[in-house]
């Protein structure tokens, strides 16, 4: 576990390290830079996770499975928001399901913090949680969408049985004026940061924030991105935007 930088939550929780590239949208992914910066630094965990093409580092599709990390979270006293695998997608097709029910075990048994769960494959994620998978009102489960090509997981993503869903547009790279967010509690939007970033238009902004207003769904304004995502700042429509989702009913 670390703490972290990340506006939309307060810590990031890794059982499972590695992954492989979906879709435009994992083309620049930070965590493939970070777990080869932590493969260099000696750590485990990540070895041979990640390999150099082009003078970058990519994916291998390896995954490293962390037993010992699911004891974390019951050491942490104080409730705390939880992204869970920054560094990798839970329901990646070769993360087997015991070790999913694992994860889900100690999230039960932890209620005081509430998980956030991001996933590229929505459809997987809802193939298996009807499975026999309680609904946790502290998990709240969701799906990135960096363009209209992938706008398909919205409707992925309704098919999860969640306490809240949620959709990250980050990076946001392209339209997503197809999409809509019913039965969807939040979205976060940012642009894309780092070497090679892409831009983001103003008006595929505009496009989710007229979703939200229709839907009744929580709006998060992450970042502008860019090289200095710092000096673009989180200020849009002349105000910060932090909104954060209401539990729905359970569906």
């Amino acid at each position: 576990m670390a703490d972290t930088s990340i506006e939309w939550t307060d810590a990031t929780w890794n059982p499972v390290a590695g992954c492989s590239i979906m879709s435009a949208g994992c083309t620049n992914c930070y965590a493939m830079r970070m777990a080869a910066r932590l493969e260099a630094m000696g750590v485990e965990k990540y070895r041979g996770l990640t390999r150099k093409s082009g003078g970058r580092a990519k994916w291998t599709g390896d995954l490293y499975l962390d037993d010992k990390a699911l004891e974390i979270p019951a050491s942490w006293s104080k409730p705390r928001n939880v992204f869970v695998n920054s560094m990798s997608d839970l329901f990646h097709p070769d993360v087997p399901v015991d070790f999913i029910r694992k994860v889900w075990d100690v999230m039960s048994a932890t209620k005081r913090h509430t998980y956030q769960i991001l996933t590229k494959r929505p459809d997987r994620m809802a193939e298996i949680l009807s499975d026999g998978f309680s609904v946790l009102p502290n998990v709240w489960l969701g799906t990135s969408v960096e363009d209209g090509k992938v706008i398909h997981r919205l409707d992925e993503l309704r098919a999860v049985p969640a306490a809240v869903r949620f959709v990250s547009f980050e990076p946001l790279i392209g339209s997503v004026s197809a999409g809509r967010l019913d039965g969807i509690q939040w979205a976060i939007v940012g642009g894309e940061s780092g070497p090679g970033a892409r831009a983001m238009d103003p008006a595929w902004i505009d496009e989710i924030f007229d979703m939200c207003e229709e839907a009744g769904s929580a709006f998060f304004f992450k970042q502008w991105g860019g090289k200095n995502k710092k000096a673009a700042g989180r200020s849009y429509r002349g105000r910060t935007w932090d909104e954060m989702p209401q539990a729905a009913v359970m569906a």
